[in-house]
C-alpha cells in the first residue's frame, strides 16, 4: 500500500514520538510506550523494529530475577549509531563537536578563523572542520544523521541566509547555500543542514539535552564580545518575522551612550560586551583581553565589569518583564568572570523585581560552558529532526 503524504507525516510523528518518549524516560518497553502515547501495541512494535534497525534505538536483556512470566525488553536512545554534528562559528573561530542522539560528545575540534575574516572562506573552512570531524567516526558503524550551524547574527533558518553579523561584518550571506556547496560529493552531501542565530541554537540546547525540564518560557542570554538571546515558548523557537528575534544586544539601555557595532548608541551590546570593559583604544577585544586588564589595572577593571554587570541586570530586568520567563540561562565567554560581573547583575535584577513587587525569575548558568553554542547546534538539528509536525508547519508558513 502506498502512504500518501499525510500517512507518511502520521507515521513520522508516531516514530518520533517514540524517540522523545525514550529520551525523557529511558527503559520503557513497548507495551509502556504505547499507554504512554496513546497508539496501539501493534503499531508501537512495528515502529520500534523500524527504529532498532535504523540505529535510533536498542534494546537490553532482561536480567533474570527468579520470577514467573515474561517481563518486558527495555528501550533506550542507541548512543552508537546515531550521530550529530554541531559547529559554532565566531569571532575567535569555528568550533564543531559530534554528539550522540542524546548529547553526548563524541569528538570535537576548533580552529581560528582568518585573518581576513573572510565570510566565504569561513564557510570553506567550517566544512573542512565537519569533514574532518566526519573522519573520526567509524563509518562502518555510526551514521551522520543532521548538522547544526550556529552563527553570530541574524538567520532566516527557512533559506539559510545571514542578514548581519557586526562583530564579523558580514552582511547578506547565503551561509547554507555556500555550506552546502563546500561539502556537495562529500560524505556529509545528504546530512540535512540546520543553521541558526548562536543564541538561538544554545537555547534548543538547553531544552533538548538539559538534564531535566527547565521552566517555560526559556531565555538563554549569550554574554561575550557581543550579546543576544534565543526564546523557547511553549517547546517552540521564537524567531520573529525575519529570523531577528532575539536581538537584544541591540536594544537601547542608554540614550546616546557609547557606539554599538550595529552603528547606533547605548546598546546593550555597548555597556555589557568585553568592549565595555576595556580601555575605549584596545586593539582587540576578548576574554583574554579583560583578564589581561584585570592583571594589569584590576582596581579600573573591576570597576568596568561592575558596571557591565550592572547594565546586565537591567537587561535581565528588561527581559523579565518583555517574557516573564519561567527561567533564564546565562552563556558564553563573560560569565567565566564570575562573581564579579554576576553579583552586581543579580543585585540589580532584584531590586528591579522588588520595585515592583515581583519575584525575579529563576537564573542559572549553562552547563555546557564553551560548548553551549555548538552543543546547541547539534541539538537543533535533533530538534529539527524529533519534531515533524513544528517542521511541517514552518514549511507551510514559508510556502
Amino acid at each position: 500500500m502506498q502512504l500518501t503524504g499525510d500517512q507518511h507525516l502520521l507515521k513520522n510523528l508516531n516514530r518520533m514520538a517514540i524517540v522523545r518518549q525514550l529520551s525523557a524516560h529511558p527503559g520503557q518497553s513497548r507495551a509502556v510506550l504505547a499507554e504512554a502515547l496513546m497508539l496501539t501495541k501493534s503499531t508501537v512494535s512495528g515502529l520500534v523494529r523500524e527504529l532498532i534497525d535504523e540505529g535510533w534505538l536498542l534494546e537490553r536483556e532482561v536480567v533474570a530475577t527468579g520470577e514467573l512470566g515474561r517481563r518486558p525488553t527495555p528501550l533506550f536512545i542507541h548512543q552508537g549509531r546515531l550521530v550529530l554534528l554541531g559547529a559554532e562559528i565566531g569571532v575567535d573561530g569555528v568550533h564543531a563537536i559530534a554528539t550522540s542522539l542524546t548529547g553526548d560528545i563524541l569528538a570535537r575540534l576548533r580552529s581560528p578563523l582568518d585573518a581576513s575574516r573572510d565570510a566565504r572562506r569561513a564557510m570553506a573552512q567550517l566544512a573542512r572542520l565537519l569533514l574532518q570531524l566526519h573522519a573520526r567516526l567509524d563509518g562502518a558503524t555510526q551514521r551522520v544523521v543532521g548538522i547544526g550551524v550556529g552563527l553570530p547574527g541574524g538567520v532566516d533558518e527557512a533559506s539559510g541566509h545571514l542578514f548581519f553579523a557586526p562583530n564579523l561584518g558580514w552582511r547578506d550571506l547565503p551561509a547554507a547555500q555556500l555550506l552546502a556547496g563546500h561539502l556537495r560529493g562529500s560524505a556529509l552531501q545528504a546530512a540535512p543542514l540546520y543553521l541558526q542565530n548562536e543564541a538561538d541554537v544554545a537555547v534548543i540546547g538547553e531544552l533538548e539535552f538539559a538534564a531535566e525540564r527547565r521552566p517555560d518560557p526559556l531565555v538563554y542570554l549569550s554574554l561575550g564580545l557581543g550579546v543576544g538571546a534565543g526564546v523557547v515558548v511553549e517547546d517552540r523557537l521564537l524567531t520573529g518575522a525575519r529570523g531577528m528575534a532575539g536581538e537584544v544586544g541591540h536594544t537601547t539601555l542608554q540614550i546616546d551612550g557609547p557606539a554599538c557595532s550595529c552603528g547606533r548608541l547605548g546598546c546593550a551590546e555597548a555597556l555589557i560586551g568585553f568592549r565595555a570593559m576595556l580601555d575605549p583604544g584596545a586593539a582587540s577585544a576578548g576574554l583574554a583581553e579583560v583578564r589581561r586588564r584585570l592583571a594589569d589595572a584590576p582596581a579600573d577593571a573591576e570597576a568596568a565589569i561592575a558596571r557591565a554587570g550592572r547594565y546586565l541586570g537591567m537587561l535581565l530586568g528588561n527581559l523579565s518583564a518583555a517574557y516573564d520567563p519561567g527561567s533564564i540561562v546565562l552563556g558564553g565567554p563573560a560569565v567565566e568572570l564570575g562573581a564579579p560581573l554576576l553579583r552586581p547583575a543579580f543585585q540589580m535584577l532584584e531590586r528591579h523585581a522588588g520595585a515592583a513587587g515581583l519575584q525575579p525569575p529563576l537564573v542559572t548558568v549553562s552547563r555546557f560552558g564553551a560548548d553551549a553554542v555548538a552543543v546547541g547546534a547539534a541539538a537543533l538539528a535533533r530538534y529539527r529532526l524529533t519534531r515533524p509536525l513544528i517542521a511541517a508547519s514552518r514549511l507551510a508558513a514559508a510556502a
